[in-house]
């Protein structure tokens, strides 16, 4: 095992990682906690096996490429735009005043002029990850207040990126230090601009080619490179940040057609190398350096969750937005994660603080999000007793505003996972009803197509949990899924079923095993369109056999179940009852006969023609003057024109037919 040393860092990080991570989430904590403390015991510091900093280090930086590639992919304006009154005015006041003190605290505690300003912005920003989970776990990620909190981490994220090109400025000790930033931020808006134009062409492209290669692992290939490569071409060539490479990479791809899917394939990689990074970030805690300075990890703890807390609700409060909002402003970001790492790296780097500071950075980060789980059940009781004053809870729910939703996000339609030819007709048939419908297609050619239709289309693989969320599932009146592959529609039924439980689900199935185990996973209609085809087949012959339609539609429903449930297959005495019937099917005929004004029958009752004992057919209907009497008594009068319907042998209607007609 010497000769692999990064393949056995690598496969003991993950194991502590998941050790920690399990416990961690069993005591109800955030899973990211557990990775810290597991990064603390793989660390130098304590005792056991010691990882390799330098190999998984370099790991680390894969993992913080990805994890900024993300926000980049999900970087929205428009969610910040529909909260810009809150959000922008919001985060920059939180994030400068939070700066300051933050600032005050590490020049107290004998932090250097720049070491100082680290810590100040690493303690101004909250964990994106950490909010999320809350607000996802919590319901509420689509309400006004989430719609709020969200916007605020969008332009707080666009800040802190802003800031990372500003902090080489800041460890700059010769020169014009103005000179240096402006040659820091030029460098940086000439990559954004030529990304923004040149990659905005290119990338499109690239990815449109790649897809029609219909090669899942080119796709994935290609993806990769563009985030990694990025990231790296930014640092080599332009000197700005990793991390700024890899989110305008994010930004650009993201207005893609195929963005989502790449953020769904992308997901696996940045979830396992984002966890390595948060153990390689645990290893740099020295914990004898901490319990030394306990009293500073608790004056640190106390900015983040108790300062931070409040100056984020108090301006919740104070900006026009709904009082619940305030609150949840204050206790979601009453805690700091990667992004604060992500600084402090880069301050440790820069030599503008020591590790033991940063040690102190990270453990304010620990016990923050420690807490952050508690202090999100304090809001809750906050708003019952806030709610007792009616004048202040006015007072901070004045100015309430509508939180826009996303306008591409659909509510009350209809995903349709797969466009061939049966999701073809489904999509051509609710266009015409004008019922709102959205097509999952992971094909390039059917996605080229639907779009040229004007059928809103989404490229992506619906067996993905975030590929479905994209498509608003959780709002549809129904999901219909028309692959031909089994196996590919049960994942897409079962991820269904685990995002929305009580949409309305119909699947399309090749085999009746296919279909039992569609059935088990939840879907309400399996419907196989070979036994669909051979049942419209045997309810056309059986009603050109004279047979009555309902015995018809009874008979086919239980050719149907046949098909689809075995346990439904009808009885053996059924199955005979229903074979004598098809017997003698043959030799019964219906059919109509007018009776002519010669007839003897005509101005007689059926009672008194006695049509059935003379020639033995009987009088099952009726049709005079565009009415149709079914099963007529014996006292109906028989009239001349009308049209009557004769059941018998092919012999018996025609005796009947030379009495009626006479």
């Amino acid at each position: 095992m010497h000769e692999m040393p990064l393949l056995m860092n690598f496969t003991i990080a993950l194991a502590y990682a998941l050790a920690g991570g399990l416990i961690a989430r069993r005591v109800g904590l955030p899973a990211i906690v557990g990775y810290l403390i597991a990064g603390i015991a793989l660390g130098p510091h304590t005792l056991g096996f010691r990882g390799d900093e330098a190999a998984l280090g370099q790991l680390a930086e894969f993992g913080v490429i990805l994890l900024m590639f993300d926000v980049g992919l999900h970087f929205s304006f428009r969610d910040l735009w529909h909260v810009r009154r809150i959000a922008i005015p919001g985060a920059l006041l939180q994030m400068a005043i939070v700066v300051v003190v933050g600032y005050g605290l590490g020049r107290w505690l004998g932090f250097s002029n720049g070491g100082a300003w680290v810590l100040g912005i690493a303690v101004s920003v909250a964990s994106t990850v950490v909010l999320m989970r809350a607000l996802m776990d919590r319901g509420w990620l689509e309400t006004p207040p989430g719609k709020v909190a969200i916007g605020w981490l969008v332009f707080e994220d666009l800040l802190t990126v802003a800031i990372l090109v500003l902090l080489p400025v800041i460890a700059s000790r010769g020169g014009n230090p103005w000179t240096t930033a402006g040659l820091a931020i030029g460098k940086g808006i000439v990559f954004v601009v030529l990304m923004l134009i040149i990659g905005d062409r290119v990338m499109p492209w690239l990815l449109g080619r790649i897809v029609n290669t219909r090669s899942r692992e080119l796709f994935v290939v290609v993806a990769l490179t563009v985030a990694v490569g990025t990231a790296i071409a930014s640092a080599s060539v332009f000197n700005v940040s990793i991390a700024l490479g890899a989110f305008v990479a994010g930004v650009v791809v993201s207005d893609s057609p195929f963005s989502h899917q790449i953020g769904a394939d992308l997901l696996p990689f940045r979830e396992a190398f984002a966890v390595l990074f948060f153990v390689a970030i645990g290893m740099l805690v020295n914990p004898s350096s901490l319990l030394a300075h306990w009293d500073q990890v608790l004056l640190i703890t106390f900015v983040i969750v108790v300062v931070k807390g409040l100056v984020s609700g108090l301006l919740g409060a104070v900006l026009p937005g709904p009082a619940r909002a305030a609150l949840v402003l204050a206790a979601g970001r009453s805690q700091i994660g990667e992004f604060s790492f992500i600084v402090g790296q880069t301050g440790l780097g820069l030599a503008l603080i020591t590790s033991d500071q940063y040690s102190l950075i990270l453990a304010g980060a620990i016990v923050s999000i420690t807490l952050n789980a508690f202090v999100f059940k304090l809001i809750d009781p906050a708003e019952r007793v806030l709610r007792q004053y009616p004048s202040v809870w006015r007072w901070i729910n004045r100015g309430v505003i509508a939180i826009a939703g996303d306008p591409q996000a659909m509510r009350e339609h209809v995903i349709i996972v797969g466009c061939g030819r049966v999701g073809r007709h489904i999509a051509e048939a609710l266009g015409r009803l004008n019922i709102p419908r959205l097509v999952v297609e992971s094909d390039p050619a059917r996605l080229t197509k639907l779009r040229e239709l004007g059928v809103p289309v989404l490229f992506g693989d619906a067996g993905s949990s975030e590929i479905l969320d994209h498509a608003s599932i959780e709002h549809a009146r129904a999901v219909v899924i028309t692959l031909p592959d089994d196996v590919a529609a049960l994942a897409v039924a079962v991820t269904t079923r685990d995002r929305a439980p009580d949409v309305r689900l119909v699947a399309r199935a090749s085999t009746w095993e296919g279909a039992r185990r569609l059935k088990l996973a939840g879907v309400d209609d399996v419907v196989r369109p070979e036994l669909e085809g051979g049942v419209e087949i045997v309810r056309r012959t059986l009603l050109d056999l004279g047979l009555p339609v309902n015995d018809v539609q009874r008979y086919a429903d239980v050719v149907r179940r046949d098909g689809l449930d075995e346990s439904a297959r009808p009885h053996p005495d059924q199955a005979r009852v229903l074979d004598q019937l098809l017997l003698s099917a043959r030799n019964i005929e219906v059919s109509w006969i007018e009776i002519n004004s010669t007839s003897p029958m005509a101005g007689r009752t059926i009672g008194s023609s006695a049509l059935r004992t003379t020639t033995g057919a009987s009088i099952v209907g009726i049709a005079c003057d565009g009415k149709v009497t079914v099963n007529p008594g014996p006292d109906e009068t028989l009239h001349a024109g009308d049209r009557v319907a004769i059941l018998g042998t092919p012999q018996q209607i025609e005796e009947a037919g030379k009495v009626l007609g006479g």
